[in-house]
């Protein structure tokens, strides 16, 4: 009875040996969404998007628009905090640089049917020492990355001018996160 008990000691400290050396080799690992981001990085800074457009809606400018937008995608998509403060982590800086429409279609009457709006976006995500965060699948070379984002109006389809531009800050803000995340 002893030897069985001894035997099962025996046993159970080689398993456990095992299971410990076993899991060792994957301490380095990462589960969940926090595998797509960086794992150095906890608060992100938003700081206002600045907007060389010259198009406003009557109470917000794009700039405004956008900004809350990225800071709800990256509350949503990411597990990082968005702060108010200059010393996070990380700060999230962009500009947009250009607001254009261009008629695709138009009406014998020389009225719009089909407008293209595009928006363009420098944006830089850098952590708290200045060093661009080199993430996402874009390489980074310079400082800053340019995103670009078109959706069409259509009037005849009930589009306005102010519904196909959220609908591109929308999927704007869902691009800009998108370079957040690390490459596989």
């Amino acid at each position: 009875m002893a030897a069985r008990v001894v035997h099962l000691c025996r046993l159970a400290c080689v398993t456990l040996v095992c299971v410990v050396v076993a899991s060792a080799g994957c301490a380095g690992y990462r589960l969940g969404n926090n595998t797509l981001y960086a794992p150095n990085v906890r608060t992100v800074y938003v700081p206002m998007i600045q907007s060389d457009s010259f198009r406003t809606t009557p109470s917000i400018d794009i700039g405004e628009r956008l900004t809350e937008a990225v800071c709800k995608e990256i509350e949503k998509r990411t597990p990082f905090k968005v702060v108010g403060d200059p010393a996070a982590d990380s700060v999230l800086t962009a500009r947009v640089v250009a607001d254009t429409k261009r008629m695709v279609v138009e009406s014998p009457t020389d009225q719009s049917r089909m407008v293209e709006m595009n928006f363009q976006v420098l944006v830089t995500w850098a952590d708290r020492g200045g060093a661009v965060l080199a993430s996402g699948g874009v390489p980074l070379p310079a400082a800053s990355v340019d995103v670009g984002q078109a959706s069409m109006l259509v009037p005849e389809y009930g589009r306005s001018v102010a519904s196909t531009q959220q609908e591109m800050i929308t999927k704007m803000a869902q691009q800009i996160v998108g370079l957040m995340e690390e490459p596989w």
